[in-house]
């Protein structure tokens, strides 16, 4: 059995389309169609149903994919005892809420990159269900995400960790150092927040329409940096991931409220499809993201 042939079994297993498997793989159409050939000749079935241009494992096809990801995470973990990290190269596309982008992967994108400066990194950010549905579609190859804790059966979770989010507002607001703040007073202020849906949102917006309030912003942004510069200048209010303001709150320039909400605490993840063919750039990308996961806590 062709490790190629493996490799490109596990691709098209991941795409459901032989063509873009080819065009991801470097060939022609026509070659990955007889390297899935070779393989069923030998192994006696049928491993994908054609039908038009959907692709679909076969009930054989499916019990093989695992044992086919078993064998490239062995020769994976043999290239890794031979291989310099600095020899690496392809691509690692991640995906990630846009706060996560700019607050907490800047730094861990760089140290990536001297460990693998041959990997080519892109980065792709949106709402969580449409992350999901990039990372469904090989769109992505790694998901790092900030939401309630969830577990599916599809997805593998490499870690996880707490995350507080709360009010926040200029030091010089009149609710700065203030108690108990009433929902209703701290709805008289500007509020300034990310885009609707978006996760920790969602669950603060939960939590006031179980009290009847409806929330009506000032503004709404996508972009976590404008809210915060706006909350540098004392323009109003938002609800934020700690990791977003940690360094504005330790320098005295924003505060945390203390509101009678109730506390909210999501969680930041990094998931991967569990038929993904693990790379050497995503083992070391995961492996700098348990260390500073872990670190964190």
């Amino acid at each position: 059995m062709e490790i190629r042939n493996v490799i490109t079994f596990v691709r098209i297993a991941e795409l459901q389309n032989f063509s873009k498997a080819a065009s991801q793989l470097g060939y022609s159409q026509s070659a990955i169609t007889m390297q899935m050939k070779q393989l069923e000749e030998e192994l006696h079935t049928q491993l994908f149903d054609r039908i038009g241009r959907q692709v679909r494992l076969t009930q054989a096809g499916e019990r093989l994919l695992p044992y086919a990801l078993d064998i490239l995470d062995a020769v994976r973990r043999a290239e890794r005892v031979t291989q310099d990290p600095g020899e690496v190269t392809g691509r690692l596309r991640i995906g990630t809420a846009e706060s996560l982008l700019i607050s907490v992967l800047p730094p861990i994108i760089v140290e990536f990159g001297q460990l693998c400066p041959h990997v080519e990194v892109s980065t792709h950010t949106g709402l969580v269900a449409d992350l999901f549905g990039m990372l469904q579609r090989n769109d992505i190859d790694i998901l790092y995400f900030l939401d309630q804790k969830t577990n599916f059966p599809e997805w593998v979770k490499v870690t996880e960790r707490p995350e507080a989010a709360f009010f926040v507002a200029s030091a010089k607001s009149p609710l700065s150092g203030r108690k108990r703040i009433s929902l209703e007073r701290l709805l008289q202020e500007p509020f300034l927040l990310t885009e609707k849906g978006v996760s920790y949102r969602y669950a603060m917006e939960q939590i006031l329409a179980a009290d009847g309030i409806e929330l009506r912003p000032f503004l709404e942004t996508g972009n976590t940096d404008i809210i915060t510069k706006m909350l540098l200048q004392n323009r109003g209010v938002s609800f934020l991931p700690e990791f977003v303001v940690r360094d504005y709150i330790r320098s005295g320039l924003l505060a945390e409220l203390d509101t009678e909400c109730p506390e909210i605490c999501m969680w930041s993840q990094l998931v991967y499809h569990k038929n993904k063919y693990v790379t050497p750039q995503m083992e070391q990308f995961m492996e700098l993201m348990r260390k500073y996961m872990g670190a964190a806590l």
